[in-house]
């Protein structure tokens, strides 16, 4: 398992006492898999993907990420764990707008100190279809291509796991369809294990696998077929 979860749950203080987000979650991802998690805004999808990522912890359980217990490492830890296994896919995009598209897929590299940044950025620029929009800043790119460029700096560490979150909530149908198939395309191209977080039915039934998160609850739909 790339992933895997032991009875992980979050709850956080507020002024009305303690409240549990997360409820003793169990789950199992193989590498190169598909996967959704779907559920109602406040159901603790955004929160289960965050720790999964190693961007937040857990208030009990464990999570493994590649056999790696992250509830152990310290942040610089985890940092160094999320460099080197994880690509990450915002709905919001998440560019610089000072870089050019080609600067904003070469940084990850340029920051792991590679040699082959700019040449792997403009190979992933080409995949997505962007090789004509190398000097184009962000606003000068449709939602449709800042998300492309998102997708392209997201696999420019060839990372064992894609986390998306969203990725296609601020496209409209059309431009969202084409960025499902590039996701899909990638993930098959490079085994990357795809985790989506999704309001979008059409995007998680693409998926492998489908969980549903209610009130802090995930169980997996059952006889879902991709």
């Amino acid at each position: 398992m790339i992933i895997e979860t032991k009875s992980v749950s979050k709850k956080v203080d507020t002024s009305n006492g303690e409240l549990t987000i997360l409820h003793a979650i169990d789950l199992a991802i193989k590498a190169g898999e598909s996967v959704a998690i779907v559920g109602a805004s406040g159901s603790g999808k955004s929160t289960l993907l965050s720790l999964l990522a190693g961007l937040d912890t857990a208030s009990s359980g464990q999570v493994l990420i590649d056999n790696v217990n992250i509830g152990d490492l310290d942040e610089e830890q985890r940092a160094k764990v999320r460099a080197d296994k994880v690509g990450f896919i915002f709905q919001s995009f998440l560019l610089i707008p000072s870089l050019t598209a080609l600067e904003n897929v070469m940084l990850p590299a340029e920051l792991a100190g590679r040699k082959d940044a700019e040449h792997q950025a403009k190979e992933l620029l080409a995949t997505v279809g962007l090789s004509e929009r190398l000097t184009h800043y962000p606003n000068q790119l449709s939602g449709g291509e800042q998300q492309r460029v998102a997708i392209a700096r997201a696999f420019i560490g060839t990372p064992k796991i894609l986390f998306a979150d969203e990725p296609t909530g601020n496209l409209d149908s059309g431009t969202g369809s084409k960025v499902e198939a590039l996701l899909f395309e990638l993930n098959r191209e490079f085994n990357t294990t795809l985790v989506v977080v999704t309001h979008d039915q059409q995007l998680a039934t693409r998926c492998e696998r489908v969980f549903e998160m209610d009130a802090g609850q995930l169980t997996e739909r059952a006889e879902h077929v991709a």
